[in-house]
């Protein structure tokens, strides 16, 4: 949204002209109107970039053929960079959510936003965890199987 916008100098001259017209006593609703009409752009706005950075960051991984997760070999580090790298994104992420939330609904809107940003975190640190598992049950056999 840019300071220099057409369509929102109409809509700003249109609520001027309106207030002229019905007079001080309709001012605050007018008011109210147009600044809906201003928080509803800024919240598509943020929804639009946020829609980009996740496409960004999806398209750099897909380009640099990388894996989220532990990889095969140096899996310390790799688990180690996955996981805080997730967490750092999602608090990025919580940024423009939490302006939304609590935009839109408030307190509540924002403890929702907040609670689906834990419950994304915690599935995937969960899903590590299982991934660890499984990759030790695969070590025991594959040892298993040179033994014999």
């Amino acid at each position: 949204m840019d300071a220099r916008d057409p369509e929102l100098k109409k809509e700003f001259a249109a609520t001027l002209q309106a207030r002229k017209d019905l007079g001080e006593e309709y001012e605050s609703a007018l008011v109210d109107s147009f600044l809906e009409k201003i928080d509803q752009r800024i919240d598509a706005q943020v929804e639009r970039r946020v829609r980009r950075e996740l496409a960004q960051h999806q398209t750099a991984f897909a380009r640099a053929g990388r894996q989220v997760g532990p990889r095969g070999g140096d899996e310390g580090r790799g688990r180690f960079g996955a996981r805080y790298g997730f967490a750092g994104f999602s608090l990025i992420m919580a940024i423009p959510l939490s302006a939304i939330g609590a935009g839109q609904a408030h307190l509540p809107g924002l403890l929702v936003a907040w609670a689906g940003i834990v419950g994304v975190n915690v599935a995937q640190s969960m899903g590590w965890l299982f991934t660890d598992r499984e990759r030790e049950r695969e070590r025991r056999r594959n040892a298993d199987t040179w033994e014999d």
